[in-house]
């Protein structure tokens, strides 16, 4: 097969010498250096069709562990249909404060732009989950950034953004990701500040969203920049796209009518610069005044209300259970998870939508606290134990919640509780003898004839035999 090899020399200022450096086309390359001087590189995609003859539009992509090529992969059959070049930090960390992370962001942009013949005007930050969030703070410290598309996550912060420099944002999320409710939140703050943006959402759970939903993201960039005269208007260009996105909207008319009147409304916005749109207001209307139209519309207002107080009362809960580290009211909350369970079989899909939300948004919840808990000073073990507790409730087929409690439990001398979430773990079916009798903090626990009873019962491979008098 033919390999695309592009070459270029450049000078670097620091030495005075020219670095050649050899750049593939059609393949993802990683681990390309910012710079001699320090250890950050990035993953870098060119379309197939690249030429340094005319300036390409850039997507900076940007996972929070670093992962430029995992990501880069994620956009790069879409970049490669819609002619985008993809870049991804592979030095960007959720262990990194934001002023960190942005000045890590600032710089890979600097040298993806010394590197080709970018367009200044269309230049775009993406992520996923907390990438997303950094993508979305990013035009806000970071000159000229023409957009935004956020998977599964909402504007980090409103409160900085600036009226009068507005990017383009585009959300992408599941309706069974927690962040569904806040991203519609962030529509309607958007809207009133007079932002361009668009929200895709689709069924499905948070996850990195199918190809087709970033192609219609990139395409609506570059729509955006023609109706802006950035990009010479391709007439060819907006009725292919027109055709893939009211594709998309068809699709979803005879089930999902309130999505498919959400995704038309978007339609509209990035159409409407560039073609006549009367027919798709008219259908618009219509559509409104159908009866199952209607009822979904109440059904969502229903379970967005219930899901609020829902959200609401697990903050609360939780907040107040960790404080005063109440073990009894893990009983409550197990009893919540049946009740989430209910949610998701009902027949009813806004309330099942409503039920895969919660028990996201819960887990999301009880992280959050875990991740404030480990960066305090003074460890609160128990504080922590109680939330891995928590844990092997809305999460059981994680075997490391198992392990943390029964470890912090032997730490907090609690050996009655350590082998009472032992037999839990058992019970699940594992079956890892090596794995159990290598716990940390189980040396003397191990040896024990209460824990060996315990794997002797469900697993018949006990190391230790108890001495019988």
């Amino acid at each position: 097969m033919k390999k695309f090899l592009l070459v270029l020399t450049l000078l670097v200022a620091t030495t005075g010498f020219a670095q050649q450096i050899t750049l593939l086309k059609g393949k993802i390359q990683d681990s390309l250096m910012v710079n001699d001087s320090i250890s950050e590189s990035f993953a870098l995609y060119l379309p197939k069709s690249f030429e340094v003859t005319k300036k390409w539009p850039v997507i900076f992509v940007f996972d929070m562990q670093g992962r430029g090529k995992q990501v880069t992969s994620m956009l790069a059959s879409a970049a490669e249909k819609e002619g985008y070049v993809v870049a991804a930090s592979n030095s960007v960390n959720d262990s990194l404060s934001i002023s960190k992370n942005v000045l890590v962001a600032s710089r890979v942009m600097s040298r993806v732009s010394e590197l080709l013949p970018v367009d200044a005007n269309r230049i775009y930050t993406a992520g996923f989950s907390g990438g997303a969030r950094l993508a979305s703070v990013l035009p806000s410290f970071i000159s000229n950034i023409a957009g935004v598309m956020s998977c599964g996550a909402a504007i980090t912060n409103v409160e900085v953004l600036n009226p009068r420099k507005p990017f383009h944002f585009i959300g992408i999320v599941g309706v069974q990701d927690y962040n569904y409710s806040e991203m519609l939140n962030s529509e309607k703050v958007l809207n009133r500040m007079k932002f361009p943006n668009q929200l895709l959402a689709y069924q499905g759970v948070a996850n990195w969203p199918g190809q087709k939903y970033i192609v219609m993201a990139l395409q609506a960039f570059t729509l955006s920049a023609m109706s802006k005269g950035t990009v010479v208007k391709d007439d060819a260009y907006v009725e292919r796209a027109y055709a893939e996105h009211m594709f998309e909207t068809n699709t979803l008319l005879a089930d999902a009518p309130l999505l498919a009147q959400d995704r038309l409304w978007g339609v509209m916005e990035i159409f409407q610069p560039l073609k006549n749109i009367d027919s798709l207001r008219e259908s618009s209307k219509t559509l409104r005044k159908t009866k199952l139209y209607r009822n979904q519309k109440r059904s969502r207002s229903a379970a967005m209300f219930k899901e609020s107080l829902k959200k609401e009362d697990f903050a609360y809960y939780l907040e107040e259970d960790v404080l005063t580290y109440n073990y009894n009211n893990l009983g409550w909350w197990k009893y919540q998870l049946e009740v989430l369970d209910k949610y998701q079989k009902s027949t009813n899909r806004f309330e099942k939508n409503m039920g895969m939300r919660l028990e996201g948004y819960l887990n999301a919840l009880i992280e959050d606290n875990l991740d404030l808990l480990t960066q305090e000073k003074t460890e609160d073990l128990e504080a922590i134990n109680f939330l891995y507790m928590l844990k092997t409730i809305t999460d059981p087929k994680t075997v490391a919640n198992y392990f943390s409690v029964i470890s912090n439990s032997v730490a907090l001398d609690d050996l009655g509780t350590a082998l009472f979430y032992l037999e839990e773990l058992l019970k699940t079916g594992y079956k890892d003898t090596e794995k159990i009798y290598n716990i940390d903090n189980t040396a003397l626990l191990r040896i024990t004839p209460e824990f060996n009873e315990i794997v002797e019962k469900y697993l018949k491979d006990a190391r230790y035999t108890p001495i019988e008098e």
